[in-house]
């Protein structure tokens, strides 16, 4: 089946209208009809070749929300017209211990819905920029958020299970103290998800201007981080710290927030490294510097879950499809709140 899709024939190019072919769905295939995918800044890294590895055409989108069209002869839990969604990857090896533990995100047969191996032509997935999509019922997500909803929920399956993962297993919730560097597209969730789930949060910005849109999402305090006097105030006073900065910082800046036995878990990805923090910053309190990509199947659910109990959604503004390269700009500024999602019913008018 030929589909309309935005993406780009090389790295120095602006992504243009394109079509290309979805699979027929096979037996344990649900197939989906896109209505909004979100905008990741890993999108951006990935079309540009930021990051190794890029394949072109590449076609970027791993925050898709949509209704299912069409579904396998064995399919089981899903039927047409369920609202579903998709996150940041299709396939897995299933037999290894990540997958067994549903942690198929660590497996070192993960597939990425786009960029990653795959016998569809052209020979590597092309993702959620485009107005439908095939995939294998175990790597599909049912969304039990109201229909009006649906935009701002294709946001959580990246910067929502991004920042979920981390804070439960790090055991996020009532008598702990978090914190949440950056408000950005991931911070912004990190103190969402924090403060739903009983933690105090503290929110960590560079920008005095950001205080009031932080508390409005939920920290309790906010703290900004060029205040040195402010800083030294919360020493040794957090248990886990969630950083979603994806540029290179002083690391040891924040370390020395943490409690004893606290940790502070990177989310964001840099460009180039973090200068090296100082080991002793992390023995004289035990302290922890970890990471976390992503989120397995049943917790990226359980994070739909959750947030559909209490409301939760990603703060947005929607896009035109042949609005996508000038959202690229603005994002690389900072110049959204929180999240750029593409409006997938465009996608045909930006191709005629």
């Amino acid at each position: 089946m030929t589909v309309i899709a935005y993406g780009a024939q090389a790295a120095d190019r602006a992504l243009e209208p394109m079509h290309i072919n979805r699979r027929a769905p096979g037996a344990h295939d649900v197939a989906i009809d896109i209505a909004y995918c979100g905008v990741c800044h890993s999108d951006l890294h990935q079309v540009r070749s930021e990051w190794a590895g890029t394949l072109y055409p590449c076609v970027p989108g791993h925050e898709i929300v949509g209704t299912v069209a069409a579904v396998g002869a064995h399919v089981q839990g899903f039927q047409v017209g369920d609202l579903v969604g998709v996150g940041c990857m299709v396939d897995s090896c299933r037999h290894c211990a990540d997958c067994e533990a549903g942690l198929e995100n660590y497996c070192d047969g993960m597939v990425g819905t786009y960029n990653g191996p795959t016998a569809d032509a052209p020979g590597h997935t092309l993702g959620g920029y485009s107005q439908s999509i095939v995939v294998d019922q175990h790597f599909v997500l049912r969304i039990r958020h109201p229909q009006e909803q649906l935009a701002a929920v294709a946001p959580l399956l990246c910067a929502g299970i991004t920042t979920w993962s981390p804070l439960r297993h790090w055991q996020a919730g009532p008598g702990k103290t978090v914190g949440i560097v950056g408000i950005g597209g991931l911070g912004h969730m990190g103190i969402k998800l924090a403060r739903a789930m009983g933690a105090h949060v503290v929110a960590f910005t560079t920008s005095e201007s950001k205080r009031a849109d932080a508390e409005a999402l939920g920290a309790n305090e906010v703290v900004v981080s060029r205040d040195a006097a402010a800083m030294a105030a919360w020493a040794s006073r957090l248990d886990l710290i969630i950083n979603t900065v994806a540029a290179p910082h002083d690391l040891d800046a924040f370390l020395t927030l943490l409690k004893r036995d606290g940790t502070m878990v990177l989310v964001g990805a840099p460009p180039s490294p973090h200068p090296s923090p100082q080991v002793f910053n992390l023995i004289i309190r035990r302290r922890a510097l970890a990471g976390s990509m992503i989120g397995g199947i049943p917790e990226t659910q359980e994070m739909l879950d959750f947030c559909a109990a209490h409301g939760i959604t990603a703060d947005i503004e929607m896009i035109r499809a042949d609005q996508i390269n000038g959202a690229f700009e603005r994002m690389l500024k900072g110049d959204v709140k929180y999240r750029f999602v593409i409006d997938s019913a465009t996608l045909a008018q930006a191709a005629a």
